[in-house]
């Protein structure tokens, strides 16, 4: 794989994946190799320590969004805890409600999840996004029935950032009956996030976004109103029967340690994100004709920057810059470069869509590769762009 030589690599795609926080990868450490016990055999001390420190990252992770341990499910990872909540829910309600609400601008996971159930009878509506990529509450209400199961909003879109009115989706939910599912990845551990003034019913948490490793994730679901939902997999009723299988202490450990940090973290560390924000912005729109920015500017996470850049294809200016790590376009769609679907139902066409490009900062993105990056992407626009521009 070609690149540019590692010290000189600046990474700025965080709303892909975050590097695990060296704190939780100490922690994770001695789960791998002394204390190795299975959670689930708790005869013996092995099973016993291995049990603890798991319902102990589950008390980490549900003090993060204001949540009860018991209310916390693991899962492999945001995906997994899409698909549960939103094909559990649905399921479970079938026989007196067979309607589901979704955005446009869903991750892809969700989208597929909601046509799964379509294709299962299930009435589905799909409502729009305004031009900064915020829901229009009145949409929603026009669209919830007492027949609606689950309305799916995620809290922060990972393309364009923007932050939608949660507490303000879930108080409508629970006036029609429905659930309200949000999609968390992108926004636990970030920013604040409590379920019980948001009215949340259901959240998907994923732990390589907040810092945490790869290969697990969670699922909150809401005990008072119980909110019940069918299982997607069977096996020996591990998670209070909502998710079967063996959990993997370390991942635990390591998630929780992660949220544990972000908690303690958060408020200074989005301020310093959207200084820095700010300055990347008004760096590229200082030396870049004619740059655009993507979703809402007020509503938006602290590290989300989502740019066209008209005459400059996306790909194009990524082989033009190496040592700057971004993204084109959604990492989760598929392995082929296309259009984004998110930019395309916030009014870009084929050729703005083609031309933008998401940035993502994080916690360990200093001042100095912010301002080596405005220089770098200047160039390669300056490269790139056809004389006459």
């Amino acid at each position: 794989m070609k690149g540019a030589p590692l010290e000189q690599r600046i990474y700025l795609d965080y709303q892909a994946t975050t590097p695990t926080h060296p704190r939780a990868v100490e922690a994770m450490l001695p789960w791998f190799t002394e204390r190795f016990g299975n959670p689930h055999s708790s005869g013996h001390v092995f099973g016993q320590e291995a049990e603890y420190a798991v319902e102990r990252a589950r008390v980490q992770l549900a003090e993060l969004i204001g949540a009860e341990a018991r209310e916390i499910i693991f899962t492999s990872g945001a995906t997994e805890s899409n698909n549960l909540a939103i094909k559990g829910a649905a399921r479970f309600h079938k026989d007196r409600k067979n309607h589901i609400i979704v955005v446009a601008t869903e991750h892809k996971c969700v989208l597929e999840a909601a046509k799964r159930l379509e294709r299962e009878g299930f009435r589905l509506t799909v409502l729009p996004v305004s031009t900064d990529g915020m829901l229009d509450l009145s949409d929603l209400e026009a669209a919830l029935t007492q027949e609606t199961a689950v309305v799916s909003v995620m809290t922060v879109n990972n393309e364009i950032g923007v932050i939608q009115p949660v507490s303000e989706i879930g108080a409508l939910c629970r006036k029609f009956g429905a659930y309200f599912h949000t999609d968390g990845a992108q926004s636990v551990g970030k920013i604040p996030i409590d379920v019980q003034a948001m009215n949340i019913d259901l959240m998907s948490i994923s732990g390589h976004k907040v810092y945490g490793p790869m290969g697990i994730g969670a699922l909150y679901v809401r005990r008072r109103p119980r909110v019940r939902i069918l299982l997607e997999m069977d096996g020996g009723g591990q998670e209070r029967g909502m998710r079967s299988g063996t959990l993997a202490p370390p991942l635990c450990v390591g998630f929780g340690e992660a949220a544990r940090i972000a908690d303690a973290d958060m408020a200074e560390e989005g301020l310093r994100l959207t200084a820095l924000r700010q300055r990347m912005l008004l760096g590229l729109m200082a030396k870049i004709d004619g740059l655009v920015l993507n979703g809402n500017a007020k509503h938006r996470l602290p590290g989300n920057l989502n740019i066209t850049v008209p005459g400059v294809p996306s790909d194009a200016l990524m082989a033009a810059v190496p040592e700057v790590a971004f993204s084109a376009g959604s990492a989760c769609t598929s392995a082929a470069l296309d259009s984004s679907y998110v930019l395309r139902a916030i009014g870009l066409d084929d050729s703005a869509a083609a031309a933008s490009i998401r940035i993502g900062l994080g916690r360990f993105t200093t001042e100095a590769e912010i301002d080596r990056a405005i220089d770098l992407l200047v160039g390669g626009v300056e490269r790139l762009r056809p004389s006459g521009w």
